[in-house]
């Protein structure tokens, strides 16, 4: 699970801040020290559902900035998602709508 909220938090981050004309950003960038796999991994033991819930959306609040607000045809649809992550009271039932976080993500990029 670690990985899988590393890499959304990583789609959102390329949404919010990479460019065309600069390097891509990667996982060892500084920009993703507070959403490495290590912190998820320490809030994933935790049971810290509510620390991933946080940290999730933080990356997808700028993401939705990035594709033009949560009133846009993307935005809806990323809020949407999001939405579903954040209703989640159980470790256990994150997997799916991260997944689907994920792959909507990655489809936008």
């Amino acid at each position: 699970m670690e990985l899988l909220l590393e890499t959304v938090a990583l789609f959102c981050l390329k949404l919010a801040y990479e460019t065309e004309d600069s390097s891509p950003i990667l996982r060892d960038d500084p920009i993703m020290s507070d959403y490495e796999r290590e912190v998820f991994g320490l809030l994933v033991r935790r049971g810290d559902v509510e620390g991933i819930q946080l940290r999730v959306a933080h990356c997808v609040d700028l993401a939705l900035v990035a594709i033009g607000g949560a009133d846009t045809p993307l935005g809806r649809e990323l809020r949407r998602l999001a939405g579903e992550m954040g209703s989640i009271q159980v470790m256990e039932q994150l997997d799916t709508p991260l997944v689907a976080l994920k792959d909507y993500l990655k489809a936008i990029q």
